[in-house]
């Protein structure tokens, strides 16, 4: 009855059945493990953005790599803004989108070191080779608060570390680069600056990350999955569909009578 299972189109379709079961269920699983490092990376956030400000100088150093768990950490830091080694960062978005620089100043500490504050976005000029108009970093000893990033690298970021780009701009911010130019220790990673915001008409203030949102794979996953069962179901789905269909035509066919003898 169920011997045409063994013909080639049907060994084929299911040696092709047998092979999206698994691959599908591992694609599942892979979102689900997405699902998982948001929920984590979300929790991250939302821990270090409630702790107590921590300085600067107790979390990071010269050199030193920050880790994921010390991402978007609140810290302080006292010092005074070298704004003659101001940098912009080019191709940067502001919190709707619009493309334009973010503005980079190194604060120097009590002890000499510096370390790198992203003070916010600002919108470019007329022309894009010159640097664009940015409000002046306030005068004399402050002290702020900001959130705690790695270094970006174009491997961490996607984003090409161009050369021979015009005076004062970058494509990354970066303390290993920033202590070359400064000819000064830098601390590691750089401050996303939270406070004290600047008026009206200054740097715009770089938005918390998202951290409520935990995206779609949770759903993919499921989906994955559905569809992994599916395939057993349709293949049995087919292959009663095909018996019915052979056995409408065998009994549509006419029995041949047999031939007269002599």
């Amino acid at each position: 009855m169920y011997r045409f299972v063994l013909t080639r189109q049907w060994v084929t379709l299911t040696l092709v059945a047998l092979v999206l079961i698994p691959v599908m269920v591992r694609l599942g699983f892979w979102q689900y493990h997405r699902h998982e490092h948001r929920v984590a990376q979300n929790e991250l956030i939302a821990s270090n953005l409630r702790a107590k400000p921590a300085p600067v100088a107790e979390v990071t150093s010269p050199g030193h790599r920050v880790p994921r768990s010390d991402y978007w950490r609140a810290v302080t830091a006292t010092g005074t803004y070298d704004s003659a080694h101001e940098v912009v960062v080019r191709m940067r978005t502001s919190n709707d989108d619009k493309v334009g620089f973010h503005v980079v100043t190194p604060l120097v500490l009590g002890d000499g070191r510096v370390v790198l504050v992203n003070r916010g976005w600002v919108p470019g000029g007329d022309d894009p080779t010159a640097y664009p108009p940015v409000p002046p970093a306030p005068s004399g000893e402050v002290t702020v608060t900001g959130r705690l990033k790695a270094d970006e690298t174009s491997g961490g970021s996607g984003i090409k570390d161009r050369k021979g780009l015009p005076d004062r701009q970058v494509m990354l911010i970066n303390s290993a680069q920033a202590a070359e130019y400064l000819g000064r220790p830098v601390l590691g990673g750089y401050l996303e600056l939270t406070g004290p915001l600047p008026a009206s008409g200054g740097p715009e203030a770089i938005a918390d990350p998202d951290h409520d949102s935990i995206g779609p794979h949770m759903a993919y996953a499921v989906q994955w999955w559905l569809f992994a069962a599916s395939v057993p179901v349709g293949w049995l789905v087919l292959v009663r569909r095909e018996r019915r269909d052979r056995e409408a035509a065998a009994a549509a066919t006419p029995e041949r009578e047999p031939a007269p003898t002599a």
